[in-house]
């Protein structure tokens, strides 16, 4: 589990990725933090809301969203 402190006042950074079932799910990097919602607004104010009870008002200066996907290429 990530320092709390270390994070505090830097960068936080989520991997998003689509959801098998539709929507998204989010991961933090270096904390244990794990939210998804249906679509990306959704997503944001998730993650914005889990950062909040994580960090208990000490949170991160900046929170990046990374969004990775598959796509598959027929050959």
């Amino acid at each position: 589990m990530a320092n709390p402190d270390a994070i505090a006042g830097g960068e936080l950074i989520f991997v998003v990725e689509p959801a098998a079932e539709g929507g998204f799910t989010a991961r933090a990097l270096g904390a244990a933090i794990f939210t998804e919602g249906d679509d990306l607004d959704e997503l944001r104010e998730n993650v914005r809301e889990a950062v909040r009870c994580h960090f208990d008002g000490a949170s991160p200066g900046v929170v990046r969203l990374h969004f990775v996907r598959d796509e598959v290429l027929a050959v």
